[in-house]
């Protein structure tokens, strides 16, 4: 989206003209967590905005898949997830990151997949290193990690396509080999290190720590962003327990979610019990404590835009529906 945004990062103001740039301001700000969560469409997404989002993270299971109803088993094609991720970046200003699975083929399907991105308005993309044929989603037994040279391959295909086009498009390497059946930490690491030395991407996350002292050791593996899932920790780190272990951005995808699936399941069990009653008393608790209706702004193609076109194309007799 190409939107001017001013803000203070780091005690200096920072000009973005478009969402890669604010993404790549943003991964790089040291003093203030990053919180990357789902938006489950671009309705919510507009509701994430105004309570304060500043990035949003389209999954292949989490959001494609609420979209579709396909598990990430590589179901959805490189087009499907591309559409789906570039109608929520043009429905908010900040930045989307697509879930690019496994690249959705070899290394010319890599570069078409950040061409696409880019053209649709997306800010970044992250790439597994799993193989195409049996990629399956995070926390799942029997993932495997194709071999250090092919996913170096496949990062610096996705590279050179975004210097190409756009230098400040994001590249995160996802590493799944911690847990993985053909790897271990050591493997972990050293791929960590060869993503970020050989391929250049931007960006690293880790799929599966099993402490905070493996997330210490990655971090002082590599110079540049690192991220983690929470795999086998016992719970979500804390923002402050982030920023002691050197990492800035805190992946949190899957809670807006949980929140939005609570939410609906309770209210659809109290109204088929109670009926109309239920409604009127949400409605009643939230009087007080009103909430966003995500919809089209002025400066949207929407319904203020639709009449603006119909005053200046449409003759008089047309216009008449609007007397009253």
């Amino acid at each position: 989206m190409l939107e001017i945004q001013k803000e203070e990062l780091g005690g200096m103001e920072v000009v973005s003209t478009k969402s890669s740039t604010r993404l790549k301001q943003l991964i790089h700000r040291k003093d203030k967590v990053l919180v990357v969560l789902h938006p489950p469409s671009a309705a919510h997404a507009r509701v994430m905005e105004e309570a304060g989002c500043e990035a949003g993270f389209v999954g292949t299971g989490g959001v494609v898949g609420a979209y579709t109803g396909m598990d990430d088993v590589g179901h959805a094609s490189m087009m499907e997830c591309i559409q789906i991720a570039g109608w929520i970046a043009e429905s908010v200003k900040f930045p989307i990151i697509l879930d690019g699975d496994t690249g959705h083929g070899g290394i010319m399907a890599v570069r078409r997949l950040i061409r696409e991105c880019i053209r649709h308005g997306i800010a970044g993309i992250r790439i597994d290193d799993q193989p195409i044929e049996g990629k399956r989603k995070t926390q799942s037994d029997g993932v495997e990690v194709v071999s250090i040279d092919q996913a170096v391959a496949r990062y610096r295909a996705a590279v050179d396509m975004k210097n190409e086009l756009d230098p400040d498009f994001i590249i995160q390497a996802q590493c799944y080999a911690r847990d993985a059946a053909n790897s271990d930490l050591e493997d972990c690491i050293k791929r960590l290190q060869a993503y970020e030395q050989e391929a250049g991407v931007d960006w690293l996350q880790i799929e599966s720590p099993h402490s905070k002292e493996e997330i210490a050791q990655a971090r002082a593996a590599v110079k540049g962003p690192l991220s983690f899932m929470k795999g086998k920790l016992k719970q979500f780190l804390t923002l402050e327990e982030h920023l002691e272990l050197g990492c800035n951005i805190a992946w949190f995808p899957g809670f807006t979610h949980h929140v939005t699936w609570s939410a609906l399941y309770d209210f659809m069990l109290d109204f088929n019990e109670r009926g109309m009653t239920a409604w009127d008393e949400f409605q009643a608790s939230r009087k007080d404590k009103p909430y966003p209706i995500p919809k089209v702004g002025p400066e949207g193609e929407g319904q203020a835009k639709q009449m603006e076109l119909e005053q200046k194309y449409f003759s008089a007799k047309m216009l008449r529906k609007y007397r009253a």
